[in-house]
């Protein structure tokens, strides 16, 4: 493990816990499914790391209809919900598209994500996740969960290897983008 800066340019993916990483942690019991607020920006970042070819990976204990589909529109390439063992399903993930864990993000802001952060070489952590996490993280973003942490991480890798804000007039998330 070198410079915190100079490892980020070598990620190959991004592995994400949801609730108090692309939510406050909030949950709003609808029916069968549950009610989350999302920050736009964090879904913009995450669709733009996609669209540049990063592998983006969900794994989280939540679940919901509208949970999956979220994340489908953001273009994850792997979604785990309803993950009672994330360790297992970041080794499956790794596994599956050849990733080296050295070269991982992983964000997550609780207990359950410990091992996972543990098992890569880039964990980070919301500015308001628990104590455990924020000792395991390599970076803490200043932002809280729900509320830029994601955006913060994506938007560092991507600035490193000069790939953010490639456009004068943005990306349109609802295309391809090109890598340069």
């Amino acid at each position: 493990m070198g410079n915190f800066k100079e490892d980020i340019v070598k990620t190959e993916a991004f592995v994400f816990d949801v609730d108090g990483v692309f939510t406050d942690g909030g949950i709003t019991p609808f029916g069968d499914d549950f009610i989350r607020r999302y920050y736009a920006k964090d879904g913009y970042a995450v669709s733009y790391a996609s669209k540049l070819g990063y592998k983006i990976c969900i794994i989280t204990g939540g679940r919901g209809k509208w949970l999956q589909e979220r994340f489908e529109r953001l273009h994850a390439t792997k979604i785990y919900t309803d993950c009672a063992d994330k360790i297992a399903a970041l080794h499956e993930f790794l596994d599956q598209y050849d990733l080296d864990a050295r070269h991982v993000v992983f964000m997550g802001d609780d207990i359950p994500d410990l091992e996972c952060m543990r098992a890569v070489g880039i964990p980070v952590a919301p500015a308001d996740a628990a104590s455990e996490i924020l000792d395991a993280a390599r970076y803490v973003s200043e932002y809280p969960g729900g509320r830029g942490c994601v955006r913060d991480i994506v938007e560092q890798v991507l600035r490193a290897r000069g790939q953010w804000a490639l456009h004068a007039k943005g990306v349109n998330c609802s295309t391809e983008a090109k890598s340069e």
